[in-house]
């Protein structure tokens, strides 16, 4: 998964969960039914499995789960429900078995229902050891099952699994549709996915033939090409990169809303999160790209082999981080690929002063997993040269196809190829904590943009006047974007007529991002720039017409009218356009009090579902920092502390915890009380009762 979005996974490995060695489960067919009114999925379970040598119990990992009818081949059996496993200890046999049962459960975690009516959303989240959360299965990674799901549900939804649909059709109650889904081969109980919601799909076919299916949710259809933009590029590239023909008959790509991470690589059938959806503007602001690249590399290297235990987890995530930069360097070119890389090394070399953790022990941390990772195989394919790398790669993945793998067994493949000393590698890459710096530079310095970009970092330390000549020299040459942008962030604070060349140059720029620096660097912008400024607003990117929109706000009160209307019906990146609009309707006192009026209510109306939690947070701190603080804002903070998303829970219940410290709220808070529904009842209790 994506290390963006912070998201640390461990899969832990203890002696109980050695299990896979005696008994081997083969295949699971379950028979599903998603419940969202009461939040709970039930159905029934079949397990066909081998007993390879004798044992007392047999345990499916299975979270406060209740059982019934519980057969082995045929025959109604005792068991024990732990609450945390099912628990087999009779009626099984040495080799084939089939395993029978009916079971339900009320996660409260891992399966989410997401809205209500129209705009519902159920959807999985499994990596680590959470699928036992919703679906009896194996928190241990090493036991990989042929999953195949039938799922029950309503008509006007579109349900979505792993492998291929073999099927669809109305059964008996009316309404609901059974959604069967098929695959071929094993692979972890993580990697089970589940969902469901209004979705629309476009299809296409690879070059080797594979099918590939986007969805979108029904109301984004004009966004489906900038989201899924070199979608296909980058699956024929990196099939080819890697050497080794996409290992599944199908591959699908969903976006859900208040996805828990960036995304998801469950095999087939990768799930990511609703703001990546996004026009051709916002597009140049916040792609899908590299989590597309991430998760789909993540279809060899997870998927097809998977790390044996949490401290050969680079294997997973180093290699997904590095081949996602590969194919993102097929499109963007060298200069982007580098420049990653060295933003990376520049992450680890800050890192390294404080992360005692090597990449080979399980508490590493996701930059470590992830971002050393990447480099530690960028080093390694250096040295030896692509064609063995790709060599050795290939050899690999063929070798342990649908197993699982150790960070040995790769290296052993990199030394079949080459004369490679891989002891030191491991011992400087992988077991120290240390970041290798002066390596990583001198690979990078191959590159004559890196070379500019630490010209300029250098001179830093300089007054402008010291270092303006050189300054303009490298804002002149035709080097990478970052180059100029680290010119003119560097120079911010610096009086405008000293660094007036400087702006000059960069506002005869087309690059966005130079263009967007321009942006950032401004503090006053001189009268006579006022009309260059304003060719920003028409900029192709939501984030610097938003900068640009309120640097002209401030900059010139005679023109407030003109800039609070500019961008009135228009939501750009995440609302980003919408919430900047009805902010300046509220500081502006050109505004009329009706006006300002519906803008509080918009503001409020965008705290509520369905709309994202990085939405609502944006309109509830609008709200909250204007103090205009009414009880369908205390209603939207309650409920968000207690949502499934971690920041957005931490934001709400610091936020009300100074409410409750202030006499005027507390009241407030206190006589609302009554108004509100049980559960919120209860969570607004729980915080009065932290100050008892």
């Amino acid at each position: 998964m994506m290390f963006r979005f912070l998201f640390i996974y461990f899969f832990t490995i203890t002696a109980s969960a050695q299990q896979f060695k005696t008994v081997d489960f083969i295949q699971c067919n379950a028979f599903l039914e998603p419940n969202q009114f009461e939040k709970i999925i039930s159905g029934t379970i079949q397990y066909e499995f081998k007993v390879l040598s004798t044992i007392d119990t047999i345990k499916i990992d299975a979270k406060n789960m209740n059982f019934t009818n519980v057969m082995i081949n045929g025959k109604t059996v005792n068991f024990k429900n732990s609450d945390t496993t099912l628990d087999l200890f009779e009626g099984f046999q040495t080799g084939k078995n089939n395993l029978v049962f009916n079971y339900s459960a009320k996660p409260k975690q891992t399966l989410y229902f997401i809205g209500e009516d129209d705009d519902l959303q159920i959807w999985t989240q499994g990596q680590g050891k959470y699928t036992s959360h919703w679906l009896p299965s194996f928190d241990d990674v090493n036991e990989k099952v042929v999953f195949n799901l039938s799922v029950d549900f309503r008509n006007d939804f579109e349900v979505l699994s792993n492998g291929v649909l073999t099927d669809k059709k109305y059964n008996s109650k009316g309404n609901i549709i059974t959604w069967n889904y098929s695959m071929q081969k094993p692979m972890p109980s993580y990697l089970v996915m589940l969902a469901i919601g209004k979705f629309i799909k476009q299809a296409d076919v690879t070059k080797s033939g594979t099918q590939l299916e986007y969805y979108l949710d029904r109301n984004d259809t004009d966004k489906f090409e900038p989201t899924y933009r070199y979608s296909k590029q980058m699956f024929n590239f990196l099939e080819k990169e890697i050497g080794v023909k996409y290992p599944w008959v199908i591959y699908r790509q969903v976006p859900v809303r208040d996805f828990l991470y960036a995304g998801m690589e469950n095999t087939t059938s990768t799930i990511f999160a609703q703001d990546f959806v996004v026009d051709n503007i916002g597009f140049n602001d916040k792609n899908y790209l590299n989590v597309n690249a991430h998760e789909l590399a993540h279809q060899w290297f997870g998927d097809l082999i998977t790390a044996k235990e949490s401290k050969h987890h680079w294997l997973q995530e180093g290699f997904a981080t590095y081949y996602a930069l590969l194919a993102e360097k097929e499109i963007f070119g060298d200069d982007y690929f580098n420049y990653e890389l060295f933003q990376m090394a520049e992450q680890l070399q800050i890192a390294a002063k404080n992360d005692t953790f090597p990449i080979l022990n399980e508490k590493a941390s996701s930059l470590t997993f992830y971002k050393k990772g990447a480099w530690a195989l960028h080093y390694l394919r250096t040295q030896i040269g692509e064609r063995k790398f790709k060599k050795a790669v290939k050899c690999y993945l063929e070798e342990y196809a649908f197993k699982n793998v150790d960070t040995d067994e790769f290296l052993a493949k990199i030394k079949k190829v080459s004369n490679f000393d891989t002891d030191k590698f491991k011992k400087e890459w992988l077991e120290s904590a240390d970041f290798r710096w002066n390596d990583a530079i001198s690979i990078l310095n191959r590159n004559a943009f890196i070379v500019d970009l630490q010209k300029v970092k250098e001179l830093e330390i300089l007054s402008f006047d010291d270092k303006k000549d050189q300054l303009l020299t490298l804002m002149k040459k035709n080097s990478y974007f970052p180059v100029q942008q680290e010119i003119l962030l560097q120079t911010s604070v610096v009086d405008f007529e000293h660094k007036k060349e400087l702006v000059d140059l960069a506002f005869e720029s087309n690059n966005l991002k130079i263009r967007q620096a321009l942006a950032q660097s401004f503090i006053k912008i001189p009268s006579d720039y006022r009309e260059k400024f304003e060719g920003l607003l028409n900029d192709k990117s939501y984030v610097t017409k938003e900068i640009a929109l309120f640097r002209l706000w401030s900059n010139f009160p005679e023109e407030r009218n003109r800039y609070i209307n500019f961008f009135q019906n228009q939501n750009g990146l995440n609302y980003n356009l919408k919430i900047a609009n009805l902010t300046l309707q509220l500081v502006s006192q050109q505004v009329v009090v009706e006006n300002k009026q519906k803008a509080i209510l918009e503001l409020e109306q965008l705290t509520k579902t369905p709309y994202e939690s990085g939405v609502r947070q944006n309109a509830l701190e609008t709200l909250i920092n204007f103090k205009l603080i009414s009880n369908a804002v205390l209603i939207s903070l309650i409920d968000a502390s207690m949502h499934h998303k971690w920041r957005f829970v931490s934001y709400a219940k610091a936020e009300i915890r100074k409410l409750v410290s202030i006499e005027e709220s507390n009241q407030q808070l206190k006589e609302l009380l009554p108004l509100l529904n049980e559960n919120q009842q209860n969570r607004l209790n729980s915080f009065f009762n932290e100050t008892k």
